[in-house]
C-alpha cells in the first residue's frame, strides 16, 4: 500500500534533504511539497494524504497551528520536524505519530516511517471494527454494550426455531434457519434461498419474519430479507442505492430507504 505523503518545511533545503532520504522508501509516494502553513492547509485539503511530515517553525501559521486548522476527516497521520527538542513534548500532545529532529537522521526517519506504518494498520484495523460494530447495532438495534455483555454470557436463549417447514404436496421440507441466505416475496408465496436451492412457501412476508431471528435476519426491501451472517460485502451503486454481496457471490439489491443503516460503514 502506498503512503501519500506530504512535506511541509520553510526551508527548500530541508525539504530536499527529506525527500532524498525518503526516495528509497517504497512505500512512501510524495504528492507534494510545501513552503508555509498555508498552501499546507490548502494541499491537505486537496489531497487528503494518509502522511504529512510538518516543520514546526514556520513564519504565519507555524507546524502546530496547522493540526489546529485541519478539519477532521481530513486529519492524516503527522510527523513533526523541527530543529528543538524542547517541541517533542508539545507535539505528542496533539497526538503526532513521531517526530524527527534536523538534520534528519535515516536511522530514526526510519523509525519513524516504521510507527506511521503501524498506525495506519491499526487504524484501518479499528476502523473497520467501528463500522461492523454500528452496522450490527444499527440492524439489530442491540448497543455495544448489549452485543459484549451477549458474547460475554454465551448465546441467549433462542425463542425462534431453528427450522422452517416448508409444506409442498403431501411433503414437509425442514430447512435449517442458519442455511437460509435471503428470502424474496413472489405475491402469496415466500421463496427461500438455502445452500443454492429455492424453496416456496405459501406465506405472508410479516408471518414469515416472525419466526426469524432478528438478531440474523433484516428486511433489507419490502419484499427481501436476508440472512446477516452470510453477507460479505456492501456496495455503493448509483442513485444512492446499495448491493449487498452474499457468499456464493449472490448480490442483493437494498432499498435506499435503508440507507440510514449502512451509510456509515461506505
Amino acid at each position: 500500500m502506498s503512503i501519500r505523503t506530504i512535506i511541509v518545511d520553510d526551508e527548500s533545503l530541508a525539504r530536499r534533504g527529506l525527500k532524498i532520504r525518503l526516495q528509497p522508501v517504497s512505500d512512501i509516494e510524495i504528492i507534494a511539497e510545501c513552503e508555509n502553513g498555508r498552501q499546507a492547509l490548502a494541499a491537505i485539503q486537496e489531497h487528503q494524504p494518509d502522511l504529512v511530515f510538518l516543520d514546526i517553525q514556520m513564519p504565519g501559521i507555524d507546524g502546530f497551528e496547522v493540526v489546529r486548522q485541519i478539519q477532521a476527516d481530513n486529519m492524516p497521520l503527522i510527523v513533526f520536524v523541527t530543529a528543538f527538542d524542547q517541541y517533542a513534548v508539545n507535539a505528542f500532545e496533539i497526538h503526532a505519530v513521531d517526530y524527527v529532529l534536523k538534520p534528519v537522521e535515516q536511522e530514526r526517519l526510519d523509525i519513524a516511517i516504521a510507527r506511521v506504518r503501524q498506525h495506519l494498520v491499526q487504524s484501518e484495523s479499528d476502523n473497520q471494527k467501528k463500522r461492523l460494530m454500528d452496522l450490527i447495532t444499527n440492524i439489530t438495534g442491540q448497543t455495544p454494550a448489549q452485543i459484549d455483555q451477549i458474547i460475554a454470557n454465551g448465546e441467549a436463549p433462542n425463542q425462534y426455531p431453528n427450522k422452517i417447514a416448508i409444506k409442498d404436496r403431501g411433503e414437509t421440507t425442514l430447512v435449517l434457519s442458519n442455511d437460509i441466505g435471503w428470502i424474496e416475496a413472489a405475491g402469496d408465496y415466500m421463496c427461500i434461498h438455502a445452500n443454492d436451492q429455492v424453496h416456496v412457501l405459501r406465506s405472508t412476508m410479516k408471518n414469515l419474519e416472525s419466526k426469524l431471528n432478528p438478531k440474523n435476519f433484516q428486511r433489507i426491501h419490502r419484499s427481501t430479507i436476508v440472512n446477516l451472517n452470510k453477507i460479505e460485502k456492501v456496495c455503493s451503486h448509483i442513485n444512492g442505492e446499495y448491493y449487498l454481496v452474499l457468499a456464493g457471490g449472490s448480490r442483493l439489491k437494498m432499498s435506499r430507504s435503508y440507507r440510514d443503516k449502512i451509510k456509515h460503514i461506505l
